[in-house]
C-alpha cells in the first residue's frame, strides 16, 4: 500500500437532484463538493482524467424500470471513466497504474479492484479506452457482427453515423467486405466526414428531407443490415428498404429519449413478413465475451490508421453536464469526452 501525500481534502461530483421531464434542465443537477473518498480493503482511489458521457445516461435519470438501475437522487452519478490510481489497497493494482472503471461524473473515485480494468497509456491514448477501444467500440462490433449477423457483401445502413458507435459500425462493415455502406447524420459537415474520412459509400443529412426518400436514393438496391442508433423515422425507412432476410440491430433511439409521450411505432411492420426480416435489440453488457476478440481484431486497425476515429473533448468537470446535453443535441462528432 502506497499513499500519495498531496491529495486534496475534497472531490467534486455531479448529483442528480430531480428526475428530468422531457429535456434535462440544469436545475435538475448540481456539482457538489464532497469529502475525498477513502478506499477500503480491495479498493483503489482513482484520480479521474477522462469521463464519458453517453446517450444511455438519459434513461438512468428516469425512475422507469429499465435494463440499468436509475441514478439515485442526491447521490453521485455514474459513467465510464479512466484515470490514475493514487492510493491502492488491492493486489495487482499499483499506485501509478491507469484503470478503466464506471465511477465517473466525479474527480476522485474509490473503486473495487474487481471493477477496475488496467489500461496502458503507451499502447493507445487514455481517452480511446472510453471510445474506439472501449464500450462504444465493442458496442459497434457486437451489434454489427453478432446481433445483425453481418456477412461479406451486405449493404449496410447506419443512423447516427457520425457518432462514436455509428462511425465505427460503418468502418467495420467496410473493412469486413460490405458491398455498400450508407450513413445518416445531422449536418453537412458530418455527411462530408462520413464519405471523405470514414469511407462510407454514401451519406445524407436527415434534416434535408424525408429519410425514406433519401435512403431510397442512397441505397437503390435496398439494404441487408440496418444499425439503429436513432429510432423514429429512420427505423421506419429502414424497414421499408429492407431486402429479403434483412436484419436490424437496435442499439439506441436517441430521437425519442426526451419525449414526454410514447413515440408512435413504425407503420410498416408487416413488411417484415414479406422480407422475413428480423429486428433485435441488444446491450453491450451481454457481449463482453467478445472483448478479447474485439481488441485483437480492431486494435491493429486503430494503430495502423485503417480505422479512424474522432473525439469531441470538453474541458473541465464543471462542463460535464453541458457535454452530456451536447450528446443529446448531436453536437459531438465521434465520442464525447470530458477531460479533467
Amino acid at each position: 500500500m502506497t499513499d500519495t501525500p498531496t491529495l486534496p481534502a475534497v472531490s467534486r461530483e455531479w448529483h442528480l437532484l430531480s428526475r428530468p421531464v422531457g429535456w434535462p434542465k440544469p436545475e435538475d443537477f448540481a456539482l457538489v463538493e464532497a469529502e475525498l473518498p477513502q478506499p477500503g480493503e480491495g479498493q483503489v482511489l482513482v484520480r479521474n482524467e477522462y469521463l464519458s458521457v453517453d446517450p444511455y445516461m438519459r434513461g438512468r435519470m428516469s425512475a422507469a424500470k429499465s435494463y440499468a438501475a436509475p441514478y439515485e437522487l442526491d447521490r453521485p452519478m455514474q459513467g465510464g471513466a479512466v484515470g490514475e490510481v493514487v492510493v491502492s489497497h488491492a493486489e495487482g493494482i499499483a499506485v501509478g497504474d491507469h484503470v478503466l472503471h464506471f465511477e465517473g461524473w466525479r474527480e476522485y473515485a474509490a473503486v473495487k479492484a474487481a471493477q477496475a480494468v488496467k489500461v496502458d497509456p503507451e499502447t493507445a491514448p487514455l481517452s480511446t479506452y472510453l471510445g474506439v477501444l472501449g464500450m462504444t467500440g465493442l458496442t459497434a462490433y457486437a451489434g454489427l457482427l453478432r446481433t445483425a449477423s453481418f456477412k461479406e457483401g451486405d449493404i449496410v445502413f447506419v443512423s447516427g453515423a457520425a457518432g462514436a458507435v455509428g462511425s465505427q459500425v460503418g468502418q467495420l462493415a467496410k473493412l469486413k467486405g460490405a458491398a455498400r455502406v450508407i450513413g445518416s447524420a445531422g449536418s453537412a459537415e458530418k455527411v462530408k466526414l462520413l464519405t471523405d474520412e470514414y469511407g462510407f459509400d454514401a451519406a445524407f443529412n436527415y434534416k434535408d428531407g424525408p429519410v425514406a426518400e433519401q435512403l431510397r436514393a442512397a441505397a437503390p438496391d435496398g439494404i441487408d443490415v440496418y444499425f439503429d442508433n436513432v429510432g423514429g423515422d429512420h427505423l421506419e425507412a429502414a424497414i421499408g428498404a429492407l431486402n429479403l432476410h434483412g436484419r436490424i440491430a437496435i442499439c439506441g433511439a436517441i430521437s425519442v429519449y426526451n419525449n414526454t409521450e410514447p413515440a408512435p411505432g413504425p407503420k410498416n411492420l408487416p413488411r417484415l413478413i414479406q422480407t422475413r426480416g428480423r429486428i433485435e435489440g441488444f446491450l453491450v453488457g451481454d457481449h463482453y465475451d467478445l472483448q478479447p476478440e474485439f481488441v485483437r481484431e480492431v486494435g491493429p486497425w486503430v494503430r495502423s490508421g485503417e480505422l479512424k476515429y474522432r473525439e469531441t473533448t470538453v474541458e473541465g468537470i464543471d462542463n460535464t453536464l453541458e457535454a452530456f446535453l451536447g450528446v443529446l443535441r448531436g453536437d459531438n462528432t465521434g465520442k464525447m469526452i470530458v477531460k479533467l
